[in-house]
């Protein structure tokens, strides 16, 4: 009796220990799958202020109409507390729901396609056990014909995603590697940041192919390149993705929502690895060459004050007290005018509309203050939005085409509240 005893009382202790490990790895495995949903921007597309972390309902524009995003909590009814873990992995890498349906590409399944066994494990874990149920029911998305026909995403998805995982870069450093399977999958930097074909789809989803982040549009914005970044340091890189900000540049459209809810809350080690990588990428020569000359003679001139065109003039009353007659800003605080993007973009809708609307800096964990630059809608006509933006873009060492005030009646058009 005394050895069976003693048998009983050793299985229940195995057992007990057993359960407890079982708990620290589950507790590790949620841990490890919250940060993967950071990684993967998810709250930023199934989450709208007011409701419920992931219970989905934000409005997102596409070329095709508005599409909906979905409550992707455990609630077994609205939700996807039912799903298995093979059904959740086909919904994330395949865009395909337990039913069949498709979902619209808007969810950015062909780049989560290269996401690891393991990761995907840890997101399953993660948002069936670590993630608080929500009923709420987000409004269907409702495209006109064709595009209503879900049915079609199977041949979009055959000529369109591929099934191949993540395939690490020969000769490429440990940091490079870990930094390509961040912007490769769970980052889906490509879904904005690489150029479109004629069936809106990405045109390269690997660094196989040098289209890949090579620079598109979204929303009538231009999207930079991110092959190289050769005006910015490694460090620049990590500075802006973890603040929103560098010694250079400051957030502004899309990537507000991305610094906020996504990567300033990634380790130093792989915002490292992000930056490494894209600097490994290589392939974008600078904007352009500096001109010196131009661009003293554009500080003179505003220093000087005297035979001002209207665009200067509306540049001294209006953007001089931040951004300087330099075009320089302040590091960290006010952006660069001279040679940014935005400024010398194809398309200067981006401009126009922060020109019009203004801007405001994330609050981040290493940098909570919120800086914003007020908006100009009501304060300038177009025609004078128009003579300003024209004269940012021909300044200092910019060199892009004058602004129409068409152009800034197009872009007012799409402001809230105008």
């Amino acid at each position: 009796m005394k050895l069976k005893s003693l048998l009983i009382a050793n299985a229940v202790l195995l057992g007990s220990f057993a359960l407890q490990a079982h708990a620290e790895d589950e507790a590790q495995l949620i841990k490890q799958g919250e940060y993967l949903s950071r990684l993967g921007d998810c709250m930023a597309c199934h989450t709208v202020s007011g409701k419920g972390d992931y219970a989905g309902g934000l409005a997102i524009e596409s070329n095709l109409g508005t599409i909906y995003s979905t409550n992707i909590t455990p609630d077994k009814e609205h939700g996807i507390g039912n799903y298995s873990e093979q059904q959740f992995s086909d919904a994330v890498r395949k865009g395909v729901l337990p039913n069949g349906s498709r979902l619209y590409p808007a969810m950015p399944y062909p780049d989560y396609a290269k996401i690891s066994d393991a990761d995907m494990h840890a997101l399953y874990v993660y948002f069936m056990k670590g993630v608080k149920p929500s009923s709420e029911q987000p409004p269907e998305t409702d495209l006109s014909f064709p595009f209503s026909q879900r049915w079609g995403m199977r041949f979009w998805n055959w000529a369109f995603t591929s099934d191949k995982p993540f395939q690490p870069i020969g000769g490429a450093s440990e940091e490079v590697n870990r930094g390509a399977y961040i912007v490769e999958s769970l980052g889906h930097c490509g879904s904005c940041h690489t150029p479109r074909g004629l069936g809106m789809n990405e045109k390269a989803l690997d660094s196989d192919d040098d289209q890949f982040l090579a620079g598109g549009s979204l929303n009538s914005w231009d999207v930079p390149s991110l092959r190289g970044l050769p005006r910015w340091s490694e460090q620049e890189i990590v500075d802006y993705l973890q603040t929103g900000r560098n010694d250079k540049a400051a957030v502004g459209g899309e990537m507000k929502s991305v610094i906020e809810h996504s990567s300033s809350h990634m380790t130093d080690a792989d915002l490292k690895a992000i930056a490494s990588y894209l600097k490994f990428l290589g392939g974008n020569p600078a904007l352009q060459a500096y001109d010196v000359k131009k661009q003293q003679a554009t500080e003179a001139k505003l220093t000087a004050a005297k035979g001002l065109s209207e665009g200067e003039r509306l540049y001294i009353d209006n953007c001089g007290a931040c951004h300087f007659v330099t075009g320089k800003g302040a590091p960290g605080i006010f952006p660069e005018l001279d040679q940014a993007t935005i400024v010398n973009a194809k398309d200067p809708s981006g401009l126009i509309h922060t020109i019009l609307a203004g801007a405001q800096q994330p609050s981040t964990e290493k940098a909570p203050s919120t800086l914003a630059m007020p908006g100009f809608a009501k304060r300038l006509d177009d025609d004078q939005v128009a003579k300003l933006a024209t004269f940012i873009r021909q300044g200092w060492s910019n060199n892009a085409p004058a602004v129409t005030k068409d152009q800034v009646a197009e872009v007012r058009k799409t402001l809230k509240g105008e």
